[in-house]
């Protein structure tokens, strides 16, 4: 029987920083809106937790292959096909973008890290866009990626960022890179979580040129109205709420590890730690910290640590640079930076 890795249901918009906006808001359709999309994310991420993945939808191709679905507003999925690869751009820009964004995603994986799309084998990359109404968040369900269209007031619609796109991606590898998946909870859920905010924020720097000096390290800039906040998080300075929104409680090193906390919450201290070595590693993120980060993975299990993470990482880099190279130490201080050792 061939072992099912851990898909999980991860969603860019934690339930948590709903139920908070919720709590804030004084306009009762947007009170609804982010409730229900609380509630339903809490529903998936139930329903996936037992489930095995199954792969039939998005068939492996070998090479670059990309569908994208209407929703058409409703919760079944696929949905309407609309584009596929190779198919002229459409009026609809949220189409368009999610196209687009699947491509500079399975682009980098390609070119960098010489990987053939999330499974390694081509896998077909699966998109539904307009999922219900007004649905605010967007998600990667273990076979294919959702996205709401925001209730125009909060979020302003999720295809528009690349990282976002790159962010739920990466689940999906990481779904099949650590054998067996990381456990969607405690420490591997965090770190689960941080892998797709590095290479978020990675495929961004990436498609942009950006240098780890001129990149924002910001998580989701762009989603939200401004009233609400400017980004999800910050890997440079996680927690720091004048750069994120102000519910922004991730903690930037283990002194401030929160206890059973959420796999969204306590991912700020291995994010800053990959942000540390990037910053130490210099150039682009893309040319040694990535790649590093890239290879831990196969070297992680199921319900990795922390410190587990740290280990792979010193490790990926003695197998990549040599042991006690310069890039080894830069690692190996990047994790003493939060804490971890």
């Amino acid at each position: 029987m061939a072992q099912h890795p851990h898909g999980c249901t991860c969603f860019i918009i934690p339930p948590k920083m709903l139920r908070k906006l919720a709590e804030q808001t004084h306009d009762a359709s947007e009170r609804h809106c982010l409730l229900d999309a609380a509630e339903i994310s809490a529903h998936l991420r139930g329903q996936r937790s037992v489930a095995p993945v199954v792969m039939g939808l998005a068939a492996a191709t070998g090479e670059k292959s990309r569908t994208v679905y209407d929703g058409q507003n409703k919760s079944t999925l696929p949905g309407k096909l609309v584009r596929a690869e190779g198919g002229k751009p459409l009026t609809d820009v949220a189409v368009n973008q999610a196209y687009d964004g699947a491509g500079a995603t399975y682009d980098f994986y390609r070119e960098v890290l010489k990987r053939n799309s999330i499974d390694g084998k081509g896998l077909r990359l699966d998109s539904t866009v307009h999922y219900q109404t007004r649905f605010n968040n967007a998600f990667w369900n273990g076979q294919q990626m959702v996205y709401g269209d925001g209730d125009g007031k909060l979020f302003l619609g999720f295809t528009g960022a690349l990282d976002v796109i790159a962010h739920e991606l990466t689940h999906g590898v990481t779904q099949y890179a650590v054998p067996g998946g990381l456990v969607y909870e405690d420490q591997s859920g965090a770190l689960n979580e941080s892998i797709s905010d590095v290479f978020g924020s990675v495929v961004k720097q990436w498609t942009l040129k950006q240098s780890v000096e001129q990149a924002d390290w910001l998580i989701g800039a762009g989603i939200m109205a401004p009233s609400v906040g400017k980004a999800l998080r910050s890997m440079a300075d996680p927690g720091n709420q004048a750069l994120t929104w102000s519910g922004d409680d991730q903690p930037k090193t283990m002194a401030g590890y929160v206890e059973n906390g959420d796999v969204h919450t306590n991912s700020g201290i291995p994010n800053h730690a990959f942000y540390a070595a990037a910053l130490a590693l210099k150039g682009n993120s893309w040319d040694k910290a990535g790649p590093i980060w890239y290879k831990a993975l196969s070297l992680l299990t199921a319900n990795a640590t922390f410190a587990d993470m740290a280990k792979a990482t010193a490790q990926a880099a003695a197998l990549l640079y040599g042991a006690d190279s310069a890039e080894q130490h830069a690692i190996q201080a990047a994790w003493k930076v939060v804490g971890v050792s």
